[in-house]
């Protein structure tokens, strides 16, 4: 079971909200889907995001995929280390592996939409 302090998208992103910030990633399954990371490429601090639009990408030795903003917001810090090296998101997706922190306008609303743990878990299975 994947943690429940967080929310999910069907993309496979994760979203852990705390005050006003939100710290985005991807998950496990995204990880494991994915194969060997070899790039990881992550916008600027400063770059605001809308919800469901892509912040960037990560490559593996298998494909290319968009990474997609769970939440609308400014980013505020980026895991910039995993830009050279991907080996904590390969690892630990859900910890050391974040991808960037968001400022959302609306923290009460910020999550509208995503799904739970139990219903990630659900999906993850139908996509199997």
């Amino acid at each position: 079971m994947r943690p429940d302090d967080r929310s999910y998208t069907e993309s496979h992103e994760w979203a852990r909200l705390d005050g006003d910030l939100v710290t985005v990633g991807i998950t496990d399954f995204a990880v494991q889907q994915l194969g060997e990371i070899v790039f990881l490429d992550l916008p600027a601090a400063g770059t605001t995001v809308q919800k469901g639009e892509s912040f960037g990408e990560v490559e593996s030795v298998k494909a290319v995929s968009d990474l997609y903003a769970p939440v609308a917001g400014e980013i505020v810090e980026v895991n910039a280390p995993l830009t050279e090296d991907q080996t904590a998101l390969q690892e630990d997706p859900l910890g050391a592996g974040w991808l960037l922190k968001l400022r959302v306008a609306d923290p009460a609303t910020a999550l509208e939409g995503l799904l739970d743990a139990a219903a990630y878990e659900r999906h993850v299975a139908e996509a199997s």
